[in-house]
């Protein structure tokens, strides 16, 4: 059971944790001031302090968000806006001074769902195995954070861009200057996330700001390329204006406005967005010119990414799960394919892309069903994370892998190794919360990779290599001598040049796909 555990003095305030067990928490800490009234669509501020302790032992609010009944998610906490809070695990003996290696973690989501009191993000495990700090964090998602209306500004209202990683760059300064309290090591900082939380990991590894902020990044199936430009991203705010019935001249007027019927204008924009053009988000990280100078790739190829050790990868069967979930965020048709491809050629006249035909020659020994799954996992998914991992070897060690492995119950489903099927071999919380995927047996097999996984990417956070457990294979970094990518199964191996001729198939122009 839980019981009141030590104070905390924080830069803005004392805060109150728990002990349970052998970890301590610190939940729903403020890291920022409430985003509510005119600090919505805002820059985080800082908060405003506190003189009393602050009880720490319960999360605080989720971000608001719609409820997509085919993506169902345990949030763990209530949701409202004034929700930019964190949550520090470590170990039930640290102590300041102790300089322990710490991870941030950013949740997923599509940049619409997810929070970091998600059941699933427990650290129980990873702390007391890695001996590390974990840190999760909450950020604004959807239109409350990745909507630019900033081309509708004011002299009565600003509206600032990129406020989604605003928050998590208020959040990292948080940890810089208040995670030695809780034992942990400002200098070895070490920002994890999966889907669009990877997104803004491998986002902000080109972010001028985000310089000294981490010391090492990992990143779990990152749509790396879902990034985009200003006029796409006015296109998107005024179809959410008009939803909301309002004239863009009167933009200024979303600071009252009921957030249900934001959530609701969001929720409809965020469905169109990917039907009208597949393999798109509604919304997404912009290059903003300010925070954001170019598309993280192409910065990543110039050699203009922070030269940080990073792990970076993803699933064998990413789209798989879009496909049961009946998605529509992921091209997994004929025709989606098709219509992707005809986006593309048109948005880049001027380069020499492969075309549809070339592309999905490269997958002629797969069925009908896996061609078109295995296109939709590499668009989305797998090429953006190879380009991406090719730049940023210009500069610091890469360390790429594939995930591979699949419980009975899913290969029955032929779900297979799909996206965010990694999570709980990450966090160790394997069949928790009524998670279903060990019914049909795999126990022993999948604590084991879990196992492996935790230690690996805890040895990567403490010491910038990820080394397994004895007797496992060197992991070594992805260079163009060899390709090295670790594949995790039943057994890790390390291959080299896995799926040469897929990556000889799309090449290399299409890094500036979005």
């Amino acid at each position: 059971m839980a019981t009141d555990n030590r104070v905390v003095e924080t830069t803005y305030g004392p805060v109150r944790g728990a002990t349970d067990g052998d970890v301590q928490t610190w939940k729903g800490i403020r890291y920022a001031a409430p985003p509510v009234a005119d600090l919505r669509f805002r820059l985080p501020e800082p908060p405003p302090p506190w003189g009393n302790v602050v009880d720490a032992t319960s999360y605080g609010p989720a971000c608001p968000q719609p409820d997509f009944p085919n993506m169902p998610l345990e949030l763990g906490a209530p949701r409202a806006e004034d929700c930019l809070r964190l949550n520090v695990w470590a170990p039930a003996d640290a102590r300041p001074g102790d300089a322990k290696p710490v991870m941030v973690w950013l949740h997923g989501g599509a940049y619409v769902l997810g929070s970091s009191s998600q059941p699933l993000y427990d650290a129980h495990r990873l702390v007391t195995g890695g001996d590390v700090i974990v840190v999760t964090v909450n950020y604004r998602l959807g239109a409350l954070g990745f909507l630019d209306l900033s081309s509708f500004s004011t002299p009565r209202r600003r509206f600032d861009p990129n406020i989604g990683l605003h928050d998590v760059l208020a959040a990292l300064r948080w940890v810089r200057d208040n995670i030695a309290a809780f034992g942990g090591d400002a200098e070895r900082v070490t920002l994890f996330g999966e889907s669009a939380g990877a997104g803004i990991v491998t986002t902000l590894l080109t972010v001028p700001a985000a310089a000294g902020l981490f010391a090492g990044a990992i990143a779990q199936s990152s749509p790396a390329t879902s990034v985009y430009d200003s006029d796409r991203a006015r296109r998107v705010a005024v179809s959410f204006l008009d939803k909301l019935g309002i004239d863009p001249s009167d933009a200024d007027t979303l600071a009252d406005a009921p957030i249900a019927a934001i959530l609701a204008a969001s929720q409809e924009v965020f469905d169109e967005v990917p039907a009208r053009n597949p393999g798109t988000l509604a919304f997404v990280p912009i290059v903003d010119g300010e925070l954001l100078h170019d598309y993280p790739v192409k910065l990543a190829q110039a050699g203009r990414s922070h030269p940080v050790p990073l792990i970076i990868g993803t699933n064998r069967h990413e789209a798989a799960l879009f496909r049961l979930m009946r998605s529509p965020l992921m091209p997994i048709t004929p025709r989606a394919i098709t219509s992707m491809f005809t986006q593309i050629a048109a948005e880049q006249p001027d380069l020499q892309l492969p075309t549809q035909e070339q592309i999905v020659a490269a997958y002629s020994r797969l069925g009908r069903r896996a061609r078109f799954l295995s296109i939709a996992t590499d668009a989305g998914f797998r090429m953006p994370s190879v380009w991406l991992a090719e730049g940023h070897g210009k500069v610091a060690p890469v360390y790429l892998y594939r995930f591979d492995y699949a419980t009975p119950l899913l290969k029955l489903l032929l779900v297979n190794a799909a996206h965010a099927t990694e999570l709980p071999y990450v966090w160790g919380n394997l069949g928790a919360q009524g998670d279903p995927t060990l019914r049909l047996g795999g126990t022993r097999t999948a604590k084991a990779i879990s196992k492996r996984v935790r230690t690996r990417w805890t040895n990567f956070a403490t010491h910038g290599k990820p080394a397994g457990p004895d007797g496992e294979p060197d992991w070594t970094p992805y260079q163009d001598v060899d390709r090295a990518c670790l594949l995790i199964d039943k057994r890790d191996t390390l291959a080299s040049y896995v799926d040469a001729h897929i990556r000889a198939a799309w090449g290399d122009e299409m890094v500036s796909f979005r």
